[in-house]
C-alpha cells in the first residue's frame, strides 16, 4: 500500500525534532554555516525552511565531496558533506519514511536501521553458520554502491510506498543535488552521496529491492538445502549447505545486480569452503576463512573442546587501528603526559566496544601491546635525549597505566537463560 500524503507530517515541531537529533559537530558544507550559526536564530530559519519545503521552492544545495580512505589500500571512499540546514531537513523526511519502510525490511537486513546495529548482524551469522555446520560462504562486495544507485530504478522503488509529491520532490532534489570537488560543481546522473542523512536508507531500499526480497522471494525456494542472507548496509554475505546451491546464485549473481546498474568486485566476491571440520580433526585444522564487518571468521576449538566459529579482528583492520593510534601520538606528543594518557584510553576503549567480543582476546592483547610501545615511542621523541628507558617507562605506566583489554560482546551473556 503507497502512502499518498505524509508531508503534513512535517511541521515547525517536527523540524525542532529533527534539529535536536542533527549533528552539532560535524564538518560545514559549501555554505561554510556552522550549527551554532544557524541556532543563533534558529526559530526564523526553522519557519524559513518548513515554507520553502512544502512550497517547492527549497533548492538542495551541492554537497562538498572528500575523500577517505578505504582499508588499508590506496583506494578511498568520497564522502558528500551537506549543508547543516541540508541536515535537518534530510533528517525530518527520515524520520517520516524510516518507520514506513521498516515494515517492509527484512530480518536480514541490519545497516543504518533502528534497534540493530553490526553487532546483532554477526551473531545471526554466527548463530545460521553453526546451525548449518558452516557450508560454503559467498562474500559479495558492491563495487562503489553508494555511488552507482540508478536513479530512475530508486524513483521506481520509492513511488511503491510513497506517492507524496512534496516528499518525492524533495528526494528528486538531493539525487540530483551537484557535488562541490575542485573548485568546480558536478552533476552525476547516478549514485546518493555518501555522508547524507538520508542516504543509507536509500541504499537500504534499493538493496532490499534488488538483493534480500530477490533472495527469500525467489532463491531460497529453489535450494536444494538450507541457506540465509546476512546483510550490513551494503556489505552481504550468503550461506549454503549445498556447493551446487551456492555456484549457481554465484553465476546468476552479477547478472541480477548488472540489471539494476550495479556491479560486484570480481576479486572480493567469492565462494569460500567454510565445512566445520571433522569432530575427531587435529587441532589445527581450518578450512577456510572470510572477512565480514571488520571481524575474519574461522573454526576454532572451545574450551570444551568442541569445534565453534570464531571471529578475530581483521589484520587489516588492527594496522589500520594502530596506524591511527601512532599518528594521533606523533601529532600530539607536545600535550601533557595527563592528557595524552585521557585520550589514548577513550581511544583505546572506543576500539575494544566495537571489538571486544568472546575469543578474541588475542587480538585485543595485540592492539594493548602495540598501544604501549607506540606510545612509548612518540614520548621519546619529545626531547633529544634518546629513547626512553623501559624502567622509567614502566614508572610512568604505573601512574597513567593504559586502558585493560574489556569483553563487551560476551557470547555466553547472550546466550544466557533470563
Amino acid at each position: 500500500m503507497a502512502f499518498t500524503s505524509l508531508a503534513h507530517l512535517i511541521d515547525l515541531d517536527w523540524l525542532h525534532a529533527a534539529y535536536r537529533l542533527t549533528r552539532k559537530e560535524g564538518a560545514v558544507g559549501v555554505d561554510g554555516q556552522s550549527a551554532a550559526e544557524y541556532a543563533v536564530n534558529l526559530e526564523s530559519n526553522l519557519r524559513s525552511l518548513l515554507e520553502r519545503a512544502k512550497s517547492g521552492t527549497y533548492q538542495a544545495p551541492p554537497v562538498r565531496r572528500v575523500y577517505i580512505p578505504k582499508g588499508s589500500g590506496p583506494e578511498t571512499r568520497p564522502i558528500g558533506i551537506p549543508t547543516f540546514e541540508d541536515k535537518v531537513l534530510q533528517r525530518a523526511v527520515l524520520m517520516v519514511l524510516e518507520p514506513i519502510y521498516e515494515q517492509d525490511f527484512l530480518d536480514c537486513s541490519y545497516g543504518f536501521r533502528p534497534g540493530r546495529s553490526a553487532h546483532d548482524a554477526l551473531d545471526s551469522l554466527r548463530k545460521q553458520a553453526m546451525a548449518n555446520r558452516g557450508g560454503w560462504i559467498l562474500e559479495v562486495d558492491i563495487r562503489k554502491c553508494f555511488d552507482t544507485l540508478d536513479h530512475g530504478r530508486l524513483r521506481e522503488f520509492l513511488q511503491h510506498r510513497v506517492r507524496d509529491g512534496v516528499l518525492l520532490r524533495l528526494l528528486g532534489k538531493w539525487l540530483k543535488a551537484g557535488v562541490l570537488e575542485e573548485g568546480g560543481v558536478s552533476y552525476p546522473e547516478a549514485g546518493s552521496p555518501q555522508g547524507g542523512v538520508i542516504s543509507p536508507l536509500l541504499a537500504n531500499i534499493y538493496l532490499h529491492e534488488i538483493l534480500d526480497r530477490w533472495f527469500e522471494r525467489d532463491v531460497r525456494r529453489r535450494m536444494r538445502g538450507r541457506a540465509f542472507l546476512i546483510r550490513y548496509a551494503d556489505d552481504a554475505v550468503l550461506g549454503f549447505v549445498s556447493r551446487a546451491d551456492a555456484l549457481r546464485v554465484l553465476e546468476v549473481l552479477p547478472k541480477r545486480f548488472g540489471k539494476y546498474g550495479l556491479t560486484l568486485h570480481s576479486e572480493k566476491t567469492r565462494l569460500v569452503s567454510f565445512l566445520c571440520p571433522p569432530r575427531r580433526g587435529p587441532a589445527g585444522t581450518r578450512l577456510g576463512t572470510f572477512p565480514f564487518l571488520g571481524f575474519t571468521h574461522y573454526w576454532g576449538r572451545s574450551r570444551e573442546g568442541y569445534w565453534v566459529m570464531k571471529q578475530k579482528t581483521a589484520a587489516d583492520r588492527l594496522r589500520r587501528a594502530l596506524h591511527a593510534i601512532a599518528d594521533w601520538c606523533r601529532h600530539h606528543r607536545h600535550l601533557s603526559v595527563r592528557d595524552q594518557h585521557a585520550m589514548l584510553c577513550h581511544k583505546m576503549r572506543g576500539h575494544y566496544e566495537y571489538y571486544g567480543m568472546t575469543g578474541n582476546s588475542r587480538s585485543l592483547s595485540s592492539f594493548r601491546f602495540g598501544c604501549i610501545h607506540i606510545w612509548r615511542k612518540w614520548l621519546s621523541r619529545r626531547n633529544r635525549q634518546g629513547p626512553m628507558p623501559w624502567s622509567r617507562y614502566e614508572r610512568l605506566l604505573a601512574r597513567y597505566p593504559l586502558a585493560r583489554v574489556v569483553v563487551v560482546h560476551s557470547a555466553y551473556r547472550r546466550t544466557a537463560k533470563p
